[in-house]
């Protein structure tokens, strides 16, 4: 385990990492202001997954393979980038309900936004990057590294789960303010154009040295 002063200096420089929002977060809240507060109990789960996957990833090598193999890294950062691109093309385009009703298609939808926000959090290639640059900033190399790296991960996982939640808490705040078909239609196209473009910045995103 790592030191206690270690794991509050790594969930301080966490948590204000985690509260810039990226696209995790902007499906979360696009999900809530669209489908209502209950879209959360599918997309907040899948964000949790999402980031186990990830980290998982990390632990088993594969942070260390991206430093190393430009060939994986681009292959990821283009699968990243064109999901991002094709999401937010669907969210432009995505009908909007002519009223604010929380059932409407949600039971349908509870599995597509499960995976959809699963797979922005896991297929995000900066995200892994991030983990190899960030955790060995508060790893003692002369503890046991594995069971520091497991604690410092359950810790992000819970930091970020919870951070996506607040997300949607906020969400729910604002839609009580949205009610015109118009509006909603917006934010599903500001929410679309806001995905186009992290997946056209994320393609451009440069392998560290």
């Amino acid at each position: 385990m790592p030191e206690l002063h270690a794991i509050g200096a790594f969930v301080t420089a966490a948590v204000l990492l985690l509260v810039v929002p990226g696209p995790t977060d902007t499906l979360v809240v696009s999900y809530v202001l669209i489908r209502g507060r209950r879209s959360a109990l599918a997309s907040v789960p899948g964000v949790c997954l999402g980031y186990i996957a990830s980290l998982s990833l990390t632990l088993l090598g594969l942070g260390a393979l991206l430093m190393t193999s430009a060939e994986l890294f681009h292959a990821l950062k283009i699968a990243g980038a064109v999901y991002l691109i094709y999401l937010g093309i669907k969210t432009w385009r995505a009908p909007v309900p002519e009223t604010l009703n929380d059932d409407g298609r949600l039971a349908r939808d509870k599995w597509r936004m499960f995976t959809q926000s699963f797979i922005v959090t896991a297929l995000n290639p900066a995200g892994i990057m991030f983990y190899v640059a960030f955790f060995p900033q508060f790893i003692d190399i002369e503890r046991p590294l594995m069971p520091q790296m497991v604690a410092l991960g359950a810790c992000f996982v819970i930091l970020g789960t919870l951070n996506s939640a607040l997300y949607a808490t906020l969400a729910v705040q604002v839609r009580r303010f949205v009610h015109s078909q118009r509006a909603r239609k917006n934010i599903n196209r500001a929410t679309g154009g806001i995905l186009i473009a992290m997946g056209g910045m994320m393609s451009l995103a440069r392998r560290a040295a």
